[in-house]
């Protein structure tokens, strides 16, 4: 099997071609960073480039769209940048797959589709989405390449496989989340800030993301899932659970106890159709982090 990898150098890049290697994957990566020594075929090349066509073998089995503007704080104020690389990158890709027939196109989109959700809402893959809503450059662009892929595959483009990331954490030392920005603060002072200690999110371990990843590869038709945490997680449960692990005891303040944020994306028909689940505990995930805090 032969694929190919954009933002191969990404935190989520890495750590799928880790876990691809182990399967005699074959990989092709496509990243901007200069990199002299890779252990897979590597192209220095940004994905708005007309040159990414040359680089892509006739009828590889799968293109994984990783590359990316991938934190909204990239985006916002900067919606001319972030959609000619979100937008008119992936339009790029999907004209270069198209003309060298590859067989599946798998995106990375992200639960901040979503738009707002009520309270104790939890909303699937066809839960309607009203754009009026969003004020994120970052999603909106996400929303449109996921409309493009759509009519694309409409139109006769292969399978289209599009995965919703939830929000990533793991053994990083920049771009952390909440789970890694609230250990470090357990770790390294005296005391905690948060809005609100029930904000919850459905947070996944990089492992379990990279691995829902490869087991998507080889899916027929269009398919739109989430990728995300098994249940929610409030920010409360990750401090208690920090200072468990660190032996440490910090005052926790909430700025803002009554403005309550939960988003709940349920990952049902992911685990349904891949055959994949959660692996990594909140208390497991919190270990692999621990030495880059």
């Amino acid at each position: 099997m032969k694929i190919i990898v954009t933002g191969s150098e990404s935190f989520v890049g890495k750590e799928f071609i880790r876990q691809c290697n182990k399967n005699d994957i074959d990989i092709i990566g496509f990243d901007v960073i200069q990199k002299e020594v890779t252990d897979y075929e590597y192209h220095q090349i940004d994905i708005r480039s007309p040159e990414v066509l040359k680089h892509i073998p006739e009828g590889v089995d799968a293109l994984i769209h990783l590359a990316a503007l991938s934190r909204d704080p990239d985006c916002t104020g900067n919606a001319y940048e972030c959609f000619d690389v979100n937008v008119m990158g992936t339009l790029n890709l999907i004209n270069a797959a198209s003309v060298k027939k590859v067989k599946q196109f798998i995106f990375a989109s992200s639960e901040w589709v979503y738009d707002e959700f009520k309270e104790d809402e939890i909303k699937d893959e066809d839960s309607f989405t009203n754009i009026a809503n969003h004020h994120s450059e970052y999603a909106l662009s996400k929303l449109v390449s996921e409309s493009n892929l759509r009519q694309k595959y409409e139109q006769g483009f292969c399978a289209v496989t599009i995965l919703r990331f939830g929000i990533i954490y793991g053994p990083r030392k920049q771009n952390w989340a909440a789970v890694e920005s609230l250990m470090s603060a357990v770790k390294n002072q005296s005391e905690v800030k948060v809005g609100s200690l029930k904000n919850a999110r459905r947070f996944i371990h990089i492992l379990d993301l990279a691995n829902g990843i490869k087991k998507s590869i080889g899916l027929s038709g269009f398919n739109i899932l989430n990728l995300t945490g098994n249940k929610l997680i409030t920010l409360q449960e990750i401090i208690k659970k920090s200072q468990m692990l660190l032996g440490r005891s910090v005052l926790i303040i909430e700025t803002d106890p009554t403005h309550v944020n939960i988003r709940n994306p349920s990952n049902d028909r992911a685990k349904k159709i891949l055959n994949w689940n959660q692996e990594i505990t909140l208390e497991k995930g919190l270990k692999t982090i621990s030495d880059y805090i």
